[in-house]
Order: C-alpha cells, then structure tokens, then sequence
C-alpha cells in the first residue's frame, strides 16, 4: 500500500491550525519547509513533523 507523503497546502494549514494565506507568507519568507512539485508547492509530512518539533518551547516551571 502507497502512502501519502505530500500535502497540499490546505491540508498542511488544517494541520498546523493556521490560515492559507499565513502559511504561504511563511513559504515567501522560507519560515517552513516546502517541495515545489511544478506550480504547486506542497508540504512533507515529516518535514513538517520536525519542524514542529524544532520550533516547539518547553514549558516554563513558575
């Protein structure tokens, strides 16, 4: 069985609970990571998994 490895960019913006247009800002500003498949960019669910990671904070003890 093939599994998907590309999302589409609303499927990445539902992902990341953000809108369409913040998440092609952050394309123009090289903020995320992204494949460009022709016209269409597109997203690697792992890359973007990682990415998440990367760009998490820790939780601050008070």
């Amino acid at each position: 069985m093939l599994s998907r490895r590309l999302i589409s960019v609303k499927e990445a913006a539902k992902m990341l609970g953000i809108s369409i247009h913040t998440l092609y800002s952050w394309v123009s500003q090289r903020k995320i990571p992204f494949v460009k498949c022709g016209r269409r960019t597109e997203f690697d669910i792992k890359d973007l998994d990682a990415w998440i990671e990367k760009n998490k904070t820790s939780e601050q003890e008070f």
